[in-house]
């Protein structure tokens, strides 16, 4: 489904950069297009920045019960 959507939107955007080229496109049409891809972008960024804090998180956990295990099996060893 992804990469159906992928080359719909490369369509759309060769259809729009034909437009262009022969003055047809709207530019409030292009600003708004232009503006809800940024919008997009930053939702995308913080979700991601989320995301990350959040695998930091459990892999600092992982590493110190893998120090708990390595500590605790040298002193039975």
């Amino acid at each position: 489904m992804l990469d159906f959507l992928k080359k719909m939107t490369e369509w759309v955007l060769q259809k729009e950069e034909e437009l262009a080229k022969d003055c047809r496109l709207p530019m409030e049409e292009l600003e708004k297009q232009i503006e809800v891809v940024k919008e997009k972008k930053a939702k995308l960024e913080e979700e991601c920045q989320k995301n990350i804090q959040e695998l930091e998180r459990l892999l600092g956990r992982l590493e110190s019960i893998k120090n708990i295990e390595i500590i605790k099996c040298k002193r039975e060893a």
